[in-house]
């Protein structure tokens, strides 16, 4: 090449290594706010408090300020205490208001059900982190455990899209029966590096789930939309290949129409909690 020639294509180089560097220190100022959108949404009324007879509203303390919950009980006549319990962990972008009526399906089935806010999200106090969300996810299983209607020996982890980054490390700081997984990703490093090209040492909250997969021995039950255009299928397969006793289920849909039938998401998820011994019963006391 010609030295005209070398120092322009150098100079390019420099250009696209300074404009790369740009792109990174950007990301890991703005990461959090990226990854916690909700954090910055507009609280919805609390008309929903109201869709669900019996709904307890809780408050956990954090290092970072109070956090908010919220039970659904086990009706009366659905089962027989002490019930198992699921604690359930949201997407991103969502918050406990939206999910009351959707989860009752699980206390028909005779399931208590704990809808886990995160730090800073709606009502609750602080900023939302890996660690203040897991100091939040451990408040809330010890307060289940503290109940004498609750059968500690059955308490499962959901989560869905983000929400699986905390069921999944709560299983690694508490004993957990058995995990229920919805458009799970991998880890947020492996998110940033597909997605966007951006180096996983540069995110500060991990939540890497194929590690924590790898290392429970309990059921897990995975689903995953094969057009998910936000966390791709192959994240879903990847967690699932990861666990040494996990079940896929593919769906055909993309991220936030999953699962395209709640009646039918329901059934599978009540089968599998036969299967694994969460529920005495096929149903439980109760009709999904």
């Amino acid at each position: 090449m010609r030295p005209s020639l070398t120092k322009r294509a150098m100079a390019l180089i420099k250009i696209a290594v300074i404009v790369y560097l740009a792109y990174t220190a950007l990301f890991f100022l703005m990461q959090r706010r990226l990854l916690f959108p909700g954090a910055y949404m507009r609280l919805a009324s609390d008309g929903a408090v109201d869709s669900v007879g019996g709904l307890e509203k809780l408050w956990f303390p954090t290092s970072g300020g109070r956090v908010e919950a919220w039970y659904l009980p086990v009706p009366s006549g659905n089962g027989t205490a002490p019930h198992p319990a699921v604690i359930f962990t949201h997407g991103n972008a969502e918050l406990i208001d939206e999910w009351p009526a959707t989860m009752s399906a699980l206390s028909r089935m005779g399931i208590g059900v704990l809808l886990m806010e995160y730090p800073g999200y709606g009502r609750s106090e602080g900023t939302p982190t890996q660690a203040r969300i897991m100091e939040a996810m451990i408040a809330g299983y010890d307060w289940l455990g503290s109940r004498s209607d609750i059968d500690t020996g059955r308490i499962v982890a959901m989560g869905r899209s983000l929400g699986a980054g905390p069921a999944v490390a709560l299983a690694a700081e508490r004993s957990v029966r058995a995990l229920i997984l919805q458009s799970a990703f991998s880890s947020v490093g492996a998110m940033a590096w597909g997605a966007y090209r951006l180096p996983p040492f540069l995110v500060l909250d991990p939540f890497d789930n194929r590690r924590g997969l790898a290392s429970f021995s309990g059921p897990v039950l995975i689903v995953h939309g094969r057009r998910d255009e936000v966390i791709p299928h192959r994240h879903g397969v990847e967690l699932s290949e990861a666990a040494e006793n996990a079940e896929l289920i593919s769906l055909d849909c993309q991220h936030n129409d999953c699962p395209p039938s709640w009646d039918d998401f329901w059934v599978d998820v009540g089968e599998f909690l036969q299967r694994t011994g969460v529920l005495s019963e096929p149903g439980g006391g109760g009709e999904p």
